[in-house]
């Protein structure tokens, strides 16, 4: 073969050798977004699934254990009712997600199980029965049961219940802040700051991450205890989950 010949040959092999190679990329990224596919669903749908299955199973148990009589020496004061399964069940009509099991800390082991969580730092809750205190939760919004996702249909009016052994208790929302850095702890305060509330009451707040998929920031929704109801012997809900 000539010397010009060669030359010639030359650029076919290397837009052989080019081709090949886009070739391999391309699979490589097909290949990567299947995998990068599978991770999303994985986290926004496969761990709902397990922490709903996980948060049923707990909220089972702690119905029955309420249908049981209390224990000798139990206190009487529903600060008893702390149990390591949950202290009760939140009601948010407006957020479509049914019965929310709640427990005692916001630390990831506990709301990746599918519940809300009261705070016990850096701000410790106050609970319903307390004469005074703000009864602050934490849940995701996305991903291990998402029970917060629909934070943002709360408006202002709309009820929030929480429901324990023996009483029902019902917030009306009254203020809410959509955004807010994660380290204003100032919104579970007692008297929480950013609502509008001045003075000591029975306050309620729900906290959670936003934007949707993210956690940079926190949105927040506040409420005011304006009625409790004892439970009957058939559980009938207040009128607000009817």
């Amino acid at each position: 073969m000539s010397r010009s010949r060669r030359r010639a040959a030359a650029p076919t092999g290397n837009r052989s050798v080019l081709a090949g190679f886009l070739s391999l990329l391309g699979e490589f990224l097909i290949t990567l977004g299947l995998v990068l596919a599978l991770f999303v669903a994985y986290s926004l749908w496969w761990t709902n699934v397990l922490a709903d299955r996980q948060a049923s199973a707990r909220g089972d148990e702690v119905r029955q254990l309420w249908t049981r009589p209390p224990t000798a020496g139990a206190q009487a004061a529903p600060g008893a009712l702390d149990t390591q399964g949950g202290v009760g069940f939140l009601h948010v009509p407006a957020m479509r997600n049914g019965e929310v099991l709640v427990k005692r800390g916001t630390a990831p082991d506990v709301l990746n199980d599918g519940v809300a969580g009261y705070y016990t730092e850096p701000v410790k809750a106050g609970l319903p029965w307390d004469a005074s205190g703000n009864f602050s939760l934490a849940a995701h919004r996305d991903g291990h049961g998402a029970k917060f996702h629909n934070i943002d249909k709360v408006k202002n009016g709309d009820a929030v219940v929480f429901e324990t052994r023996d009483t029902w208790y019902v917030y009306k929302v009254f203020a809410e802040l959509r955004q807010t850095s994660k380290y204003n702890v100032d919104v579970i305060s007692a008297v929480p700051k950013e609502s509008g509330k001045t003075a000591p009451g029975r306050y309620i707040t729900l906290t959670t991450c936003t934007p949707v998929y993210t956690s940079k920031y926190r949105y927040i929704v506040w409420g005011e205890l304006v009625r409790t109801e004892k439970v009957d012997a058939k559980r009938t809900p207040p009128a607000e989950l009817r």
